[in-house]
């Protein structure tokens, strides 16, 4: 089924379906690993997931029963800085090596929030209700965050490994 052919509310289903696998996977991450630092990082991330499941349910329950969306509030403490900065810490990578179990999910984190991205951003392209392309917009925004956090400690990782094995040219 392209995504031209999706209702909204099946549009919605799947958005909600993602943020649920996403919880999971990060809770499931949380759980299995022995570093403290990390398990903060999965935990963190399947919070931010139960958020993103509480905003698209209202939105659906809403747009079920009025057939509208809801304006978008955007949460109100930004605060992405602060996160960035604990995620991305000298105290994670330490605890972190580029071949562990925690390096692994991180990998597939940054696949799975891809993945999140590009399904919001294809929901803007054929929303017709301005307050649900704010949402999906707001959405998208997030994901690409968590991707960024990800995708940083990432390459802190494989410099690390790099520099460890002396793969540089030099």
């Amino acid at each position: 089924m392209t995504m031209k052919a999706k209702s909204t509310l099946d549009i919605l289903k799947e958005a909600i379906l993602l943020e649920r696998r996403g919880k999971a996977f990060y809770t499931n991450a949380a759980a299995n690993t022995s570093s403290e630092a990390a398990k903060k990082i999965f935990t963190m991330m399947a919070e931010e997931e139960e958020e993103h499941i509480n905003f698209l349910s209202d939105q659906f329950t809403n747009f079920s029963l009025n057939k509208y969306f809801k304006a978008n509030v955007a949460p109100e403490n930004n605060t992405d800085d602060e996160i960035a900065r604990k995620v991305l810490s000298a105290n994670v990578v330490k605890q972190i090596t580029a071949a562990s179990y925690e390096a692994a999910a991180i990998s597939a984190a940054i696949d799975f929030e891809t993945r999140a991205i590009n399904v919001y951003t294809e929901s803007v392209a054929v929303a017709t209700d301005v307050n649900e392309k704010e949402m999906y917009t707001m959405l998208a925004n997030w994901e690409k965050t968590h991707h960024l956090w990800l995708h940083q400690i990432d390459e802190i990782l494989k410099e690390s490994i790099w520099y460890d094995h002396r793969f540089w040219a030099f």
